[in-house]
């Protein structure tokens, strides 16, 4: 059973755990990260946060896509992990690997439907198979 106090995941939290580069941060992190796998501690990675995630990882410290999509899926699917969107940032993260879109085009996408349809002059959509319409 998981804890009731959920944490909000950071991006340099995820950063440090990932990256490994932080005498001081970067073991904390992975003490914080060790504890949401063993449901010791329940969280969420923000949208928001997963999105500064990738663009910093992409343009900063230049690590190819695949290993961005797959590390980050791999958060994702911790036990103590607890998103109402888990599912669609998993998603996003398969199209931001197989069609070369910036990430925020992808969940987008990932959390379109026939009922929330995405409005968007942006061409990648039909890339991304999306349910959109143009105004």
């Amino acid at each position: 059973m998981l804890p009731e106090k959920v944490y909000l995941i950071d991006t340099n939290v995820v950063l440090r755990f990932l990256l490994d580069d932080h005498a001081t941060f970067s073991p904390k992190a992975k003490r914080f990260m060790q504890a949401v796998f063993n449901k010791e501690r329940a969280a969420a990675l923000p949208a928001v946060a997963l999105v500064e995630c990738v663009y910093v990882l992409e343009k900063f410290y230049r690590v190819p896509r695949s290993d961005i999509a797959d590390n980050l899926s791999r958060l994702l699917t911790y036990p103590g992990i607890v998103n109402s969107d888990k599912a669609a940032l998993l998603k996003a993260l398969k199209l931001y690997l197989q069609s070369g879109t910036d990430i925020v085009d992808c969940i987008l996408a990932a959390s379109s439907s026939e009922h929330s349809p995405i409005v968007s002059f942006d061409k990648d959509f039909r890339k991304l198979r999306a349910h959109t319409e143009t105004l």
